[in-house]
This record gives C-alpha cells, structure tokens and sequence, in this order.
C-alpha cells in the first residue's frame, strides 16, 4: 500500500481474498465445532493463511466472529425504501427471523449466550452487529417521519426495542413459536401506536 508520499508502508498489504477467506473460515468452524473449540489458529489453518494475517484484519477473537457473522447477513438484513415504513420494517424483521432460523440463528444464539461472560465478546456484538444495523433503522424511521407516516416526536429506541425485543424473547427462551406471521403481528401492533 502506498503513502500519499508516494512510499510503500512498511507490512505486506491486505488482501481482500485472504479477507473473505478468513470470515468463510469463521463460520464454518463456528458451525462444525462451536464457540468452545474455536481459535484464531484454526481459523488461520483453515483459510490457509498465516495467524498475522487475521490479526491484521481483527483485533481479537471476538471481533473476528461477530464481523463473520455480521458479513454473512448483511445484505439480507439492510432495510428496504419502499415508501412505506411499516412495509420496510415488517420486510427486514422476517428477514430478521429467516436468519435465526437458520444454521447462522444456533451460531448467534451461542454468540449472545457467550458474551453473558465475555464482556469483549458481547461489546463486539453491540458496536459491530447491533449498532449499525440500528444506524439504518434510524434512517427507515425519520423517513417515516419525514413523509408523515409516524408522529413527529417518537423514542426511536423504544420503538426499535418494542419491535425486536419480542423477536429476540421467542428466539432466545423458545417458549413460543417464532415465525413470519409473529414478526407481521409485533410489526402492525407496535407500529400503528406510533402511526399518524
């Protein structure tokens, strides 16, 4: 990589493929052995690369899982602009649900249940998983609120944690059934109490 000097920094340079290599590595091993045999070693040997490589992409275990989980979902999980706010937001809460359903649901249930006791694993998962995705839920919103949809002066985190809170009660107790039909019932109830 060069400097605006014009002078390469010292360090070989990144590599996107080793990148992508590294996070698919990642969640295969979350997935075949789980969270209590997982290493960065493993991860390296896996992806064939060396240890130095992941640590120059991630600064410690915890990042690096959140960031492989984060990856595999981020496309399904943006929120769409259909010029209805309860449509965009019903739409991304059972794209929400298909992914804890999923084989990626049993690693971020293991990841939640990990950083009860592992205070840099769940900080990872706040400000690299749950704090961007709720940047964007902010933004669907205040364009609900721009285009006259929802009241004015709305807590938006009381309203993001009344819409998810019960998606995450289902998916994490299991006593009752979590499905796409859940997600439209939370979405109208909790929505319309802040419609204009």
């Amino acid at each position: 990589m060069l400097h605006e000097s014009g002078v390469r920094k010292p360090g070989r340079p990144r590599s996107e493929k080793a990148r992508k290599a590294i996070l698919v590595s990642t969640l295969k091993l979350l997935r075949d052995s789980g969270f209590a045999d997982f290493s960065v070693e493993a991860v390296a040997a896996d992806a064939n690369v060396g240890k130095a490589t992941v640590y120059r992409w991630w600064p410690n275990k915890a990042a690096l899982i959140v960031d492989a989980f984060a990856a595999s979902a981020d496309e399904e999980l943006r929120f769409p602009d259909t010029g209805s706010v309860l449509q965009d937001m019903q739409s991304q809460m059972i794209h929400v649900i298909e992914i804890f359903q999923g084989s990626r649901g049993k690693i971020l249930a293991n990841l939640i249940g990990a950083g009860q006791s592992d205070p840099e694993l769940i900080r990872a998962f706040r400000e690299r998983f749950l704090f961007p995705r709720r940047e964007e839920a902010y933004a669907t919103l205040r364009r609900g609120i721009q285009r006259g949809e929802l009241a004015r002066y709305i807590d938006l985190d009381v309203l993001l944690d009344s819409l998810y809170g019960p998606i995450y009660m289902r998916f994490l107790i299991g006593h009752r059934d979590l499905s796409v039909d859940f997600a439209k019932k939370v979405c109208r109830s909790v929505m319309h109490g802040y419609m204009q």
